[in-house]
């Protein structure tokens, strides 16, 4: 850090530990789960109260409705939370995007509510890496960025919403809108224990096929029946069979069925699907279709498919190339050792590239465990993370480009 100029190492230096980890605690003990809306709404007012320090606009989005198939083959629509959005300097001719999420795998009724220390630095607690811990990490480094003259000429909008561990499905639409003619985006989901990001991700489509069958006498005139179930079970099959390299296929689980003495006339299969590439989404959704097809010929009974691909795969394009290489300069210039690799996992990155904007989303905490009751924060990545962030988006200020 010494090496930087003296000018951004007095606005680095603004950034401040102990207010970042009250943050953190703070937040992360309100419980926040994706079906959460009392906490959500909660957690989404404390936000609003610690982003209310930038200069713009600032406003809580309604969700866009949300359908869900049920375990009787009824389509409702899911409440989810509201979405805070800030947009500063629209005006400007540089836009920047940032973009976190409030939400976490933690359900209200969770046994995991509460926070500890597991040594010194190493805070455990629901949340605390995924994301309040990148929130946080994203707010210190706007504020600091803020006091560059610099970055006054820099535009960008910042949406922390409340549905990214459920497939961001009521802030899609929002995420492709706000991303229009953005220079390049952050994104606050944590970065490994060492430091590593992510690079490559592929993408994920979720989806519910309900099959509609004929109910008869298991004993006295089975073959009147058709049997949604074994519709179902043979459907999962064909679809694991689609496994190859560049795709996973999960049939997760199967709804349905009837008392032992009748022909199950309902079942829903829930399936998942991981390709890396857009060509693999093609070609395994006219796959996918052909199938559903042909089971529905076979065993003679309806089928609705319900979903979407709802994540796109992100490659490293040129221009997330070059948003990676700055990042990785800043951090050589912090004493960083900055270096990426591809994942399996998917987030709000993904929907953000797809709208072809560079974009880097593993720009939180070191932390790990996340998803589970062991999940922790490096509390000294805090202002490490800040100060990379913030270094990095200044450097793009001060050139008005990549």
């Amino acid at each position: 850090m010494h090496s930087l100029p003296a000018h951004e190492r007095v606005i680095l230096d603004r950034i401040e530990h102990i207010i970042m980890l009250e943050q953190v605690q703070s937040w992360a003990a309100v419980n926040s789960g994706s079906n959460n809306l009392q906490g959500l709404a909660a957690t989404a007012q404390l936000l609003a109260n610690a982003f209310s320090a930038l200069p713009g606009n600032l406003a809580l989005i309604d969700p866009e409705p949300v359908e869900k198939v049920m375990a009787d083959g009824s389509v409702e629509i899911v409440k989810h939370g509201q979405h805070l959005l800030v947009t500063v300097r629209p005006e400007a001719q540089t836009q920047l995007l940032f973009t976190g999420h409030m939400d976490t795998v933690f359900p209200a009724d969770h046994s995991f509510q509460n926070q500890r220390w597991l040594e010194d630095g190493i805070l455990n607690g629901p949340g605390v890496a995924d994301m309040k811990g990148g929130i946080a990490v994203m707010l210190a480094a706007l504020q600091a960025a803020e006091t560059s003259p610099d970055f006054t000429h820099v535009g960008y909008q910042v949406l922390i919403n409340s549905d990214e561990e459920v497939g961001s499905p009521s802030s899609a639409a929002l995420i492709a809108q706000i991303a229009q003619h953005k220079l390049a985006a952050l994104t606050y989901e944590p970065a490994l224990p060492d430091g590593t990001l992510a690079g490559e991700r592929g993408g994920s489509g979720n989806f519910s096929i309900i099959f509609t069958g004929k109910s008869a006498h298991a004993g006295r005139n089975p073959q009147d029946g058709r049997n949604a179930l074994l519709a179902a079970a043979d459907l999962a099959l064909r679809l694991k069979a689609l496994t190859r390299e560049g795709l996973s296929v999960n049939p997760a689980k199967i709804e349905g069925g009837s008392p032992n003495n009748v022909v199950p006339d309902h079942a829903i299969l829930r399936v998942n699907f991981r390709p890396r590439t857009p060509q693999i989404v093609t070609e395994t959704d006219a796959l996918f279709r052909h199938l559903v097809a042909d089971i529905e010929r076979d065993h003679e009974v309806h089928a609705h498919v319900h979903g979407s691909f709802g994540r796109p795969p992100k490659a490293i394009d040129a221009g997330a190339a070059k948003l990676f290489d700055l990042v990785k300069q800043c951090g050589a210039e912090l004493g960083l050792s900055i270096a990426w690799k591809s994942s399996g996992g998917v987030c709000d990155g993904n929907n953000i590239a797809a709208c072809g904007v560079p974009v880097v989303d593993t720009m939180g905490v070191r932390g790990g465990n996340i998803h589970s009751s062991e999940e922790f924060l490096i509390t000294e990545s805090l202002v490490e993370r800040a100060q990379l962030s913030a270094l990095t988006i200044m450097r793009i200020a001060a050139k008005g480009t990549l």
